[in-house]
């Protein structure tokens, strides 16, 4: 009889998708599981532990599968490098119990409880159907929550006030979208087929009232309970999620002065640029907001949104053939409209698997239908083409030269916004940024992008802000002095830079992986052009980084100097 075969890092970090996917049809939706789209995972404690079980088993796994012969070829290695890291970051997280107080605006499992929809297949009687059976498990799916965050309460593990309030504003607008007592799922469901009107509907009506419930919870104890405790993490908690979101240990206090230095270099140019936009403004933040009135404007929310469209598939046909070799199924990505009680800030969803479903990017309007142009252009470019549609859609595209793992679930934070934030600069770098309207609204999103690494880590370290700065210098960050800053160094109005500070308080370290991914990324890209020398082929490197799946940035620059 033949021995069974061992299997090989891939092998194992395919498995371990198809485990989750069982466990979380959450991700299958994403990923495009049809057998996913009638079920909600269980969010209770007891639920918590079944994905951290698997993680500790495929770990195990894969300490056997890095003995077996093959597995030290750039693909296995590769891939066995990012599933360890991954599972390793996402067990510390789970085992200081952080889902036991995972409050905030965006990014928690209630907010995916809600989002999934947006994603469901809901073109068929049998897709509505699967709907409706998903309706009806809202209330259990946020009953486990709930459990979840009252075992927190219990063991003193505290989400931050003011998270908490902000979360509970949005519930209350999920539960009554427009003051009329209608619920967004009873906006999402009244789209499905008149034969089934009856049961979305009821199962609609089950998960509004759920959000009423679990709302009232947070107003009515959760919030009494956690009054008066810190909005900031501390440098212990802070370094174990800026592990799971950078893929790296970072030495946070060079981290900080590197945003320091990076905003100084951006101030400068963006003075100049605001010099032609509008001579002799105080900053260019005067001329930003001169451009908010007088500058260029989309009027509408559907022109807007297929205004998104045309700047993607002119991004596509200028690039592709050019900078990047785009297959059929890649150059595909639709521009939407966010669902209301959305963070402010635009997002990407990737395609699924068989791309059946697009890539999408989503503009949170905020109830706004005038858009500056200056606002949007290099978001885009970020959101879309070149920057999260071409790597993400990209992964899909060749997963099966990598791991699915690799491809899909694998993704590292900071990989993925470095990489965004390189295609805005590699757009102004190729000469896309055509006016200096537009490109003092790049500079304005790189500043912010600088401007979160100061106070991401400012606020939440309690750092001191440098003798050099034009802003309180001397003093210690805070969330209120991290706001100020935010919003003096930024064109986004007041209601924006509020939700990103929130956002900054209940996703501690996420923020900074867009700048310090960027470095990774520019740093990969010179190593590799040094090493080539006249012989660099841009093109080809760019083809050869976004085909090589998720890396963590304490792998991301070797790899990239390699290519």
């Amino acid at each position: 009889m033949s021995e069974t075969k061992s299997p090989l890092p891939r092998e194992v970090a395919d498995a371990y998708v198809d485990d989750l996917i069982a466990i979380d049809p959450v991700t299958g939706t994403y990923l495009g599981v049809k057998e996913s789209s009638s079920r909600l995972p269980d969010l209770s404690p007891a639920g918590q532990q079944a994905p951290a079980e698997l993680a500790r088993a495929t770990l195990a796994r894969l300490d056997e599968a890095e003995r077996q012969p093959g597995a030290d070829s750039d693909i296995e290695r590769r891939c066995a490098r990012l599933l360890r890291e991954r599972l390793t970051a996402e067990l510390a997280v789970h085992e200081a119990d952080e889902g036991l107080r995972s409050v905030g605006n965006l990014a928690t499992v209630a907010h995916s409880v809600r989002e999934v929809f947006t994603v469901t297949p809901a073109q068929t009687d049998e897709d509505w159907a699967a709907i409706a059976q998903r309706l009806r498990a809202v209330p259990t799916a946020l009953a486990g929550y709930r459990a979840s965050l009252a075992l927190g309460l219990e063991r003193k593990l505290y989400a931050g006030p003011r998270p908490t309030a902000t979360f509970i504003g949005q519930l209350t607008e999920w539960s009554d979208t427009d003051g009329s007592g209608r619920g967004w799922f009873e906006d999402f469901a009244s789209a499905g087929p008149d034969s089934l009107r009856t049961e979305l509907d009821e199962a609609a009506r089950s998960a509004t009232a759920a959000v009423v419930e679990l709302r009232d919870w947070m107003r009515d104890v959760y919030a009494p309970t956690i009054e008066g405790a810190p909005n900031t993490v501390g440098r212990e908690r802070y370094a174990r999620w800026s592990r799971y979101f950078n893929g790296t240990d970072l030495d946070l206090d060079e981290a900080y002065a590197y945003g320091w230095a990076e905003y100084h270099r951006l101030l400068a140019e963006m003075k100049q640029e605001a010099e032609k936009v509008l001579p002799g403004a105080e900053t260019p933040w005067v001329a930003l907001a001169h451009l908010d009135e007088h500058g260029r404007h989309i009027e509408g929310v559907d022109e807007v949104r297929d205004w998104l469209q045309g700047l993607m598939d002119q991004a596509i046909e200028s690039l592709d053939g050019t900078h990047f070799e785009l297959a059929e199924r890649v150059r595909k990505v639709e521009s939407r409209i966010a669902p209301p009680g959305s963070a402010a800030a635009p997002y990407y969803t990737p395609p699924s698997e068989d791309f059946s479903r697009p890539g999408c990017t989503w503009l949170p309007t905020m109830g706004q239908t005038r858009f500056p142009v200056y606002d949007l252009v290099s978001t885009w470019y970020h959101e879309g083409v070149p920057g999260h549609h071409l790597q993400l859609a990209q992964w899909a595209h060749v997963a099966g030269n990598l791991s699915r793992y690799q491809a899909t679930i694998g993704g590292v934070s900071a990989n993925c916004e470095g990489w965004a934030l390189y295609a805005e600069r590699l757009m102004d770098e190729l000469g896309f940024l055509t006016d200096a309207e537009q490109r003092l609204g790049y500079l304005d999103a790189q500043m912010m992008r600088a401007a979160r690494v100061i106070v991401d880590i400012g606020m939440h370290l309690e750092l001191e802000i440098p003798s050099d700065s034009p802003f309180h210098p001397g003093e210690r960050w805070t969330p209120e002095l991290a706001q100020e800053f935010f919003g003096a160094h930024s064109s986004r109005p007041a209601d924006f830079v509020e939700s990103e500070l929130t956002r900054y308080l209940c996703l501690p370290g996420q923020a900074i992986g867009y700048k310090l991914g960027e470095r990774a990324w520019l740093l990969g890209r010179e190593n590799a052009r040094r090493r080539h020398g006249d012989a660099f082929d841009a093109k080809a490197w760019h083809m050869a980084a976004l085909s090589q799946g998720s890396l963590g940035l304490d792998d991301l620059v070797d790899e990239l100097s390699r290519l």
